[in-house]
């Protein structure tokens, strides 16, 4: 009875250690972060920080992107962050139909490894100037063979193929992922992440802290989130959203300054103007847009306070309209309010602003309704005769004395037309009136 019993627990031991021998898990991880979007100094925090993680265990990082480009100085603090990383770093342009488009190429040549998903394609890296007013030829030819001077040290460092790079600056030349294996560009076309990892498996790397040999192969991945505060300034970073901000924050201080002492609007007010602010640090704001729609708010303002007819509020709608288009100067549409926004945001705007305008004047020009101007137009009746010397009347629930051109006996019924001092000054009401 024992020695079958032996038996069966060898062939199980057996039977457990083959398992455990063709099992593919390694224990390694590997980090991986989302670049979904405009290349702006949110993406540069967030791909730093996830090098910054990945540098403490990690074997591997790898970047999935799908950039249409971005700002210079941006693409520049990811360049670095990169090849100045202890872990070696791979992107992947994907899914299928992702593009690396202008500063997604400096970034994907910065990568220790670089794939590209069937279906993605990369190029069109020309720099275009993002400010108000347009470069010169001579400053255009500067701007120009500095990012080629700069592509072509990366291309260089990492082995690629400098040459294509410089069409891509030069031209705007544009390739597909199995053109971009072919040229040099790249070291894989991969469809999924599981199998990229299976690709880069025991590949060697140069990195800053010497030579690394990747393990990936059934490596777990960890996808490292942006974060909450991260995602609400790429959020706002969009000018779609960055107009509608500050859009939001002009009527709420509109309101306020017309309107002392509500709060509310005031509050939401300055804080949707630090944040639009906050995002025209990373958009090509031009500020003769800006000090148009600036103008707009004075004139809305003072159309409260001078009799201009309606002039002021036409100009500052002009204003308005004037300076929300000219308020994103770029060739990138990515970088500019679309129509799409701007039109209704302008007339809903516009429209609020003359509705509480106009709402204003009516309480400005209506007459009191309290104090002592506020008695005049009510009615009363006469409790003690009144004419030129004086008299007693009974109005809005209290007694006041009364003059009057025509003497009144009586129980007459009256009508207020004036105050003075403590004094009022009433009229008959005749039976017309009362009928």
């Amino acid at each position: 009875m024992r020695r079958p019993a032996i038996s069966i627990l060898l062939l199980l031991s057996l039977f457990c250690s083959l398992s455990a021998a063709s099992s593919p898990a390694t224990g390694a991880e590997v980090h991986l972060v989302r670049v979904d979007g405009v290349i702006n100094p949110v993406m540069a925090e967030y791909i730093g920080k996830g090098i910054e993680e990945a540098e403490k265990g990690a074997t591997a990082l790898i970047i999935q992107l799908d950039t249409p480009g971005g700002l210079d100085p941006s693409m520049r603090d990811i360049v670095k962050a990169i090849l100045s990383s202890r872990v070696p770093v791979v992107v992947h342009v994907a899914p299928s139909g992702a593009r690396a488009a202008s500063a997604g190429v400096f970034i994907t040549y910065a990568a220790h490894l670089a794939a590209m998903a069937p279906g993605t394609n990369i190029g069109s890296a020309h720099p275009v100037p993002m400010g108000g007013g347009e470069m010169d030829e001579v400053m255009m030819k500067k701007v120009e063979n500095d990012a080629v001077a700069y592509i072509k040290s990366i291309a260089s460092k990492r082995g690629r193929n400098a040459e294509w790079a410089e069409k891509a600056v030069r031209e705007s030349v544009n390739i597909t992922a199995r053109e971009a294996l072919e040229l040099g560009v790249i070291e894989f076309v991969v469809d999924s992440t599981e199998e990229l990892l299976n690709r880069v498996d025991s590949k060697k790397v140069e990195t800053v802290a010497g030579t690394r040999t990747l393990d990936t192969k059934g490596a777990t991945v960890k996808e490292v989130e942006m974060g909450l505060r991260l995602k609400i300034l790429n959020a706002i970073s969009n000018p779609n959203v960055a107009y509608i901000l500050m859009m939001i924050g002009l009527v709420g201080i509109y309101f306020e300054l017309s309107n002392p002492g509500t709060i509310f609007p005031g509050v939401i007010g300055a804080i949707s103007l630090i944040l639009a602010f906050y995002a025209f640090q990373t958009l090509p704001v031009n500020y003769a847009g800006l000090a148009l729609i600036g103008l707009s708010l004075i004139f809305f303002i003072a159309e409260t306070q001078v009799i201009s007819f309606g002039l002021l509020t036409i100009g500052g709608i002009i204003s308005l309209v004037l300076g929300s288009l000219m308020l994103f100067e770029s060739p990138l549409p990515f970088m500019r309010v679309s129509l799409g926004v701007l039109l209704p945001t302008v007339f809903i705007v516009s429209l609020a602003i003359v509705f509480m305008m106009y709402y204003a004047v009516r309480l400005h020009k209506k007459r009191p309704v309290s104090g002592l101007e506020g008695i005049v137009g009510e009615e009363g009746v006469v409790v003690e005769r009144v004419d030129e010397k004086g008299g007693k009347v009974f109005v809005d629930g209290e007694y006041w004395y009364a003059l009057s051109e025509e003497p009144l006996k009586k129980g007459t019924r009256v009508k207020v037309v004036d105050v003075k001092g403590f004094r009022l000054r009433v009229e008959r009401i005749k039976k017309e009136d009362e009928q």
